[in-house]
């Protein structure tokens, strides 16, 4: 029998149904696989009878001749995502040992289509951070390597553990949020595709919460195929969450082959920043002659305040997070540490239940929030988030059905690598993706190639609001042209 966990969702989709080997059989060799990778670090939590029991009620409803569009499928789910009676812990010391009464909304439809849960992934705490070197659970490592190296590397952040099990064959797909670029730069960094949705096309109920103008859920797969395939499990109103769209799911994986003929495709002459590495550079002119082969028309365009994103979202994000995450006190649910009274007790149990980085982005959104601070930089962040908003909707009034960018500023870098370089240093890992959220966008990373070293690269599509099968199509054209990524050897087994 072939490897079932070298199989695409896909590919394991068609097997299931076809009965050529059982739920059962797939979620064991990926409950086996991750015993092999727990050097990885990728999931908090397993949750193998879970698993068994779920993929069993699968093998009895594709037996009947029934079952969802994801029956049977293993999945691995970030641990940011509620689950009922499994512990969810946002990767925060301040949370562990909490389990949760409810499902969310994301992973209550996938259980509805039939996907089988193993285990919750590891994070940034909090979503917060670009490297997944900031949970309180540890750092995760990425499955991929320099050759010839036996350095670490770090998956990227926050969604590290999805990119990561996926990537090393943990899992056929996993669920992911992106705030600023947390599901496309690790999707890069990985080798892994990874579409952050239009804000509002999937649910942020049961979503423990960073920045709730900016969060938005979506997939991390190893094809353009897969990850459109979890997108309309993932995607759809939802009346418990009021920035929920109330717009119909298509049919994203019939999108993936539509092409692109006769698509206009917009390069930002802004993205081309000071310093660019040569070979993302050379990666982005490929990436357009594949589209203008593929019959798509490839014009500049320009993106006037994309300077002021990073700085803008450094601002908003932080301001959104400080006040989320006051409901962190040690009274109800998760850590407490005890102090003579009531306001001690808060102090001890948010200085020792949060992180370095959480703390920093509560105090700098406290900061920016208060008397005096709010006019000078909340309200004018807000003001500058405006005007991105307007720079792509006038960049779309013309015409232009997406753009392409780069991912990321570089390849992978390794585990403690950024460790003495100061915070804004790894806030500019996001420089292409922010952008995306402020202006709530969908946005896809798809591999397209490897540094000089070997390490994957990825390349950014952005589409217009709720056009992501746009984002499929063109996706799956750089896809095609740039050849599956041939995943590591697993070093760590």
């Amino acid at each position: 029998m072939t490897d079932l966990t070298a199989l695409t969702l896909a590919e394991a989709r068609d097997g299931l149904k076809k009965r050529s080997f059982s739920s059962l059989e797939i979620t064991e060799a990926h409950l086996a696989a991750i015993e092999k990778a727990r050097a990885l670090n990728a999931f908090i939590a397993e949750t193998p009878d879970v698993a068994r029991a779920m993929a069993k009620a699968s093998d009895a409803r594709l037996g009947a001749g029934q079952g969802g569009p994801l029956e049977g499928v293993p999945l691995g789910i970030k641990d940011l995502f509620c689950t009922k009676g499994t512990q969810t812990t946002a990767g925060s010391r301040i949370l562990k040992g909490f389990v949760p009464e409810y499902e969310s909304t994301v992973t209550s439809q996938l259980w509805r289509d039939g996907a089988v849960m193993l285990g919750k992934l590891n994070l940034d705490e909090f979503a917060m951070g670009s490297s997944n070197e900031t949970s309180a659970f540890g750092p995760v490592k990425s499955p991929w390597r320099r050759p010839g190296s036996n350095a670490d590397l770090v998956p990227g952040g926050s969604s590290g553990g999805s990119a990561a099990a996926v990537a090393a064959r943990l899992c056929l797909g996993a669920t992911a949020t992106d705030t600023g670029g947390s599901i496309r730069q690790p999707a890069a960094f990985t080798g892994t595709v990874g579409i952050k949705p239009t804000y509002g096309r999937c649910s942020r109920w049961g979503v423990v919460a960073f920045a709730s103008s900016l969060d938005q859920a979506g997939p991390i797969a190893r094809t353009v195929q897969d990850a459109a395939i979890m997108l309309r499990s993932m995607a759809g109103h939802d009346p418990k969450d009021t920035t929920s769209a109330d717009i119909a799911v298509p049919d994203f994986e019939a999108a993936v082959s539509r092409g692109v003929k006769g698509l206009k495709i917009g390069i930002p002459k802004e993205y081309r920043v000071e310093g660019m590495p040569a070979e993302i550079e050379r990666l982005w002119s490929e990436g357009a002659a594949w589209l203008r082969d593929a019959g798509a028309e490839i014009v500049e365009v320009s993106l006037p305040h994309t300077h002021y994103a990073l700085p803008a979202y450094y601002i908003v994000a932080p301001a959104e997070a400080s006040s989320n995450l006051a409901r962190y006190d040690g009274v109800r649910y998760g850590l407490r540490v005890p102090g003579k009274d009531i306001v001690e007790m808060y102090e001890k149990t948010r200085a020792e239940g949060f992180g370095k980085e959480v703390r920093r982005r509560i105090m700098i959104g406290t900061y920016v929030l208060s008397a005096g601070y709010y006019d000078a930089y909340y309200v004018r962040a807000q003001k500058i988030r405006t005007l991105i908003k307007r720079d792509f909707e006038e960049v779309y009034a013309a015409g232009v059905d997406a753009i392409l960018t780069p991912a990321t500023p570089s390849a992978a870098f390794g585990l403690a690598e950024m460790s003495t370089a100061s915070p804004v240093e790894m806030y500019l890992n996001d420089v292409f993706t922010v952008t995306v959220n402020m202006a709530g966008l969908p946005g896809i990373s798809v591999p397209a190639g490897t540094d000089a070293s070997g390490l994957p690269l990825g390349l950014q599509l952005i589409g217009r609001p709720f056009d992501e099968e746009t984002l499929f199509a063109a996706a799956g054209i750089v896809e095609q042209a740039a050849g599956r990524v041939r995943l590591p050897d697993a070093w760590w087994a």
